[in-house]
């Protein structure tokens, strides 16, 4: 019903649609007066032969229904040549008007308008004036898909302003709340209620993504702006034109794919934080725990750091006490600094490794990764087949195709401890995964993704972890509107923040079942400025507390179906 209301709204508000109304009702006014006058003349030529008692109103009126809609059905007939002449004007006038002339002048007059009515309210010029803390994306890509899904599971309002109309109805086919309109228009800007708006999010090009900062700007101070750039000479001019924060993807997921290389020994690496809350992870290899199960490992008795997942190649298990510490496992681990730092002093002498990370791929994320890297004092390879990027005197850079062996080889892959597969095309980092789990099967092997459908792929040849633009935008994004805060761990596994509602308030943790109906597991309680990082299973939940908690994307989703409110 609100979809038709919207289409007969546009329809009869355009001056052009009322013209195009009057001149279709004209045509039909000389159809119906004709008609009647056909019919009238009927009984007057019908008198004429002495046929006049034998047919009423009605019938002439059917008769020349009859015959200017061409059916003749032949059942009433003149015997005179004057009647004759009459039926073959009445012909010729229903085949001109009624056959030729009434469907182009309905097609241009009604139907025509009516179909860019309905256009238009699949894909309109304006949102609402009641409209609220909603974001509006300037370019849909992968990213911006990615953040959509997320908008959604949140339940928050979101509108893609799109400059081509077809683009546009296909999109809003596909299920998108689409806009039409110019990123550089002002009056876009102003029907899209940018003043009551949580985040304008850019995604474009530079230049593209300064143009819709600046236009923004020009007509309110008031919404959060945040663009991507391709260049870092780009940032101070984002940043000029109005922008409140400025992404760099390329640079933000190799220090992500780096934060994620374990390194030659057993310290906690730190992915990120939320709030007081330290997220980080560390191999067992080598350690003296290797064998031991979770209980008998004493980590969260001895040193107070929570285990709170545990990948296996690739895949995150759920911490339970009776699970063994295997040589390939890696830790997830959750606590305050401190604790982490006692962790560091107990073990990050096991594992001592001299050997390089392998870099495949020298582009902005290959680059950041390397930045990231030799903050860390990691010593890496870069591998790069294209000579115009590797540097004469770097002898961090191996020039060569990461497909030839004899390559590989001179980069350490038969001694690396790790390597990232940093390269834009999927197919070509599904190869190089399969050819480096092959080589070293010990390694551990991090990969980019640019479509989600390939992560699984990539995780089955035998990747680690896998990272891609979309997620890690997405959060970032997300982040932005400061509802709400999200850790990307990895792909599909996050650490998000959730208030303890109506329906946890006055429950135990062991009480909420949160990690059986979820999956998720709460790593933290903050509230009243304290922060219970490893919170007892009997801790009672407050209205108002903040849950940090860890699972996979679906366990949000589930979170915020069961709990929320």
């Amino acid at each position: 019903m609100k979809y038709m209301s919207s289409q007969m709204a546009y329809f009869f508000s355009s001056a052009r649609t009322k013209t195009n109304i009057r001149k279709l009702f004209k045509f039909l006014s000389i159809l119906v007066i004709m008609f009647i006058v056909y019919g009238v003349l009927f009984h007057y030529i019908m008198e004429y032969e002495g046929r006049g008692d034998e047919f009423s109103w009605l019938t002439g009126f059917y008769w020349t229904l009859v015959t200017m809609t061409t059916l003749g059905f032949g059942d009433i007939v003149f015997s005179s040549d004057l009647g004759r002449a009459f039926s073959m004007v009445v012909l010729f006038s229903g085949v001109l008007y009624l056959l030729v002339m009434l469907p182009f002048t309905f097609i241009e007059f009604f139907y025509a308008p009516w179909l860019r009515a309905q256009n238009q309210a699949r894909a309109p010029r304006e949102l609402p004036e009641s409209t609220r803390d909603h974001v509006i994306i300037t370019n849909f890509d992968a990213v911006t898909a990615a953040l959509i899904k997320k908008l959604k599971t949140y339940d928050i309002e979101y509108v893609v302003l799109e400059e081509d109309l077809q683009t546009a109805l296909d999109m809003s086919d596909e299920g998108y709340n689409m806009v039409l309109g110019s990123v550089d228009d002002l009056e876009t800007y102003r029907k899209l209620r940018v003043k009551n708006c949580s985040l304008v999010a850019a995604t474009g090009t530079d230049m593209s993504n300064t143009n819709v900062a600046f236009t923004v700007r020009e007509y309110s101070d008031h919404p959060r702006v945040v663009c991507t750039a391709n260049s870092a000479d780009s940032i101070d001019i984002l940043k000029m034109a109005g922008a409140n924060q400025v992404i760099q993807l390329g640079d933000m997921l190799g220090r992500s794919l780096a934060r994620r290389t374990l390194g030659g020994n057993a310290r906690v690496h730190v992915i990120g934080h939320l709030d007081k809350v330290v997220i980080g992870e560390a191999t067992v290899q080598e350690t003296p725990i290797i064998g031991k199960t979770i209980e008998e490992s004493g980590l969260r008795e001895k040193i107070g750091v929570n285990i709170v997942g545990i990948w296996e190649r690739g895949n995150f298990i759920l911490p339970k006490p009776d699970i063994e510490l295997k040589n390939e496992t890696v830790l997830v681990l959750a606590g305050t600094v401190e604790q982490l730092r006692r962790y560091d002093e107990v073990l990050s002498i096991y594992h001592v490794s001299d050997h390089p990370v392998i870099i495949i791929g020298s582009g902005r994320v290959g680059r950041g990764a390397a930045k990231a890297l030799s903050e860390r004092g990691i010593n890496y390879r870069i591998v790069e087949k294209d000579p115009g990027r590797v540097p004469l005197d770097d002898d961090t850079f191996i020039l060569g195709d990461a497909a030839d062996i004899n390559t590989l080889k001179k980069a350490g892959i038969d001694n690396a401890h790790s390597v990232l597969v940093t390269t834009n095309q999927d197919d070509i980092n599904i190869y190089l995964t399969i050819y480096c789990r092959q080589l070293n099967p010990d390694m551990q092997i991090i990969s980019r993704a640019t479509y989600e459908k390939n992560i699984n792929t990539l995780h089955r040849a035998g990747a680690d972890f896998v990272m891609s633009y979309a997620s890690m935008g997405a959060n970032i994004f997300y982040n932005s509107i400061e509802k709400g805060e999200v850790l990307m761990i990895a792909e599909g596994l996050n650490v998000f923040d959730q208030k303890v509602g109506e329906k946890l308030a006055g429950k135990s943790l062991i009480d909420s079942n949160i990690r059986q109906i979820t999956g998720c597991s709460v790593i933290a309680v903050i509230g009243e400025g304290e922060v219970d990082v490893n919170p007892a299973p009997s801790k009672n939940l407050k209205k108002g507390e903040e849950l940090i908690l860890i699972g996979k994307t679906e366990g949000e989703q589930k979170f915020n179906e069961y709990f929320s409110g």
